[in-house]
């Protein structure tokens, strides 16, 4: 059933930790509009990803259209496009 939800909104081509941050990203980006990557990485889905590895995967999310920086002047905030309006 998870997969199917996944197929739908289109995360089935996500690595596994690209969608554990996507995950994170979305319960965050539920009681606020925009998120840091420090509380991102304090979350409990992605608390064990290794730095380098976080990152590489953020900078991929947002190479997707996954996620997009915050249009706030502030660096290392973001917000959580949804797949059926990320393009």
């Amino acid at each position: 059933m998870l997969l199917g939800m996944e197929q739908a909104l289109g995360l089935e081509n996500l690595s596994a930790v690209e969608r554990d941050i996507y995950y994170a990203a979305c319960d965050i980006s539920d009681s606020q509009d925009d998120f840091r990557t420090i509380g991102l990485q304090k979350h409990s889905l992605v608390a064990g990803i290794s730095r380098p590895t976080f990152f590489r995967a953020l900078k991929s999310l947002v190479q997707k259209g996954y996620l997009s920086p915050s249009d706030t002047s502030d660096r290392g905030k973001y917000v959580v496009k949804h797949p059926s309006a990320k393009n």
